[in-house]
């Protein structure tokens, strides 16, 4: 398990003792991995469970085995797994978690679109010197636009409504 430089410190409650926010993560990704493969030996599905900390947020990948049904159309099947892998976190810990849930590699090719997706956009919007709306986006993707368009000087905000939520992305 890799380790981020983070040192922020959160109280436990329980013991009112400090605890590092690296140690609260990894635990979150332990209670998730266990849940996880909980649900692949239900599934009598194969899959390794890689535990991560990226961003101060647990980050958990599935990889190996036939896992592609476990993405669904669009992500729409990781997503609803991401979320009761949270709830099963939450539940454990009495905290709220964000950890981000990966199988098969789909989220990490995501993100590279996304990124080529916000260049081009970025490439667009300045050239033309007018604003441009993409198409509806979930809150991971528009995570990613926002991240890109600012790294490239430009700014961009989320409008709408979900499901139907967007991404405008404003000329400098």
């Amino acid at each position: 398990m890799s380790k981020t430089e983070s040192v922020t410190e959160v109280v436990d409650e329980a013991e009112k003792a400090p605890v590092s926010l690296i140690a609260k993560l990894e635990e979150e990704g332990d209670i998730a991995a266990d849940y996880l493969e909980g649900l692949l030996d239900i599934t009598d599905l194969d899959g390794d469970i890689d535990i991560d900390v990226e961003n101060d947020r647990a980050a958990l990948a599935i990889v190996g085995g036939k896992l592609r049904h476990l993405v669904g159309s669009d992500g729409e099947v990781l997503d609803a797994l991401q979320e009761l892998t949270r709830l099963a976190v939450q539940t454990a810990t009495g905290d709220r978690s964000r950890l981000m849930l990966d199988i098969d590699g789909y989220r990490a090719g995501r993100k590279s679109e996304l990124r080529k997706l916000a260049e081009d956009s970025a490439q667009e919007v300045t050239s033309s010197k007018n604003s441009l709306k993409l198409a509806p986006m979930n809150a991971f993707e528009r995570k990613i636009i926002h991240d890109t368009i600012q790294t490239l000087g430009l700014t961009s905000e989320s409008e709408g409504e979900d499901p139907d939520r967007c991404v405008i992305i404003f000329p400098a």
